[in-house]
């Protein structure tokens, strides 16, 4: 079964944009639209930077490095929970050392 496409209008910075994407998808969409247009209106309105092309790239440096932060993050916390659940489990496992099987 093909997935049905949707064509979705997005703006930034103040310029419209057809993109065609999976229906399912279309509010994902439009979320990152506007998180790239804030990001990018941020750059503007520093004044730092000049031309739309300078812009988007800048904005898009700027949210990368974001994802890589995001990640690492992640693999702290995925590595801080992997150590935790591990204490669980060798405390679970010392509990139910010391009990002895019951004679039926």
């Amino acid at each position: 079964m093909s997935e049905h496409y949707a064509q979705v209008s997005v703006r930034i910075l103040d310029k419209e944009y057809q993109v065609a994407c999976p229906a399912s998808e279309r509010t994902d969409l439009l979320d990152s639209a506007e998180i790239l247009n804030s990001k990018m209106r941020e750059i503007r309105d520093s004044g730092r930077v000049v031309g739309l092309d300078r812009i988007a790239v800048m904005a898009a440096l700027n949210m990368a490095n974001d994802l890589l932060h995001a990640k690492e993050r992640d693999k702290a916390y995925q590595g801080d929970y992997s150590h935790r659940l591990k204490l669980i489990s060798e405390r679970v496992e010392t509990a139910l050392g010391g009990t002895q099987p019951l004679d039926l």
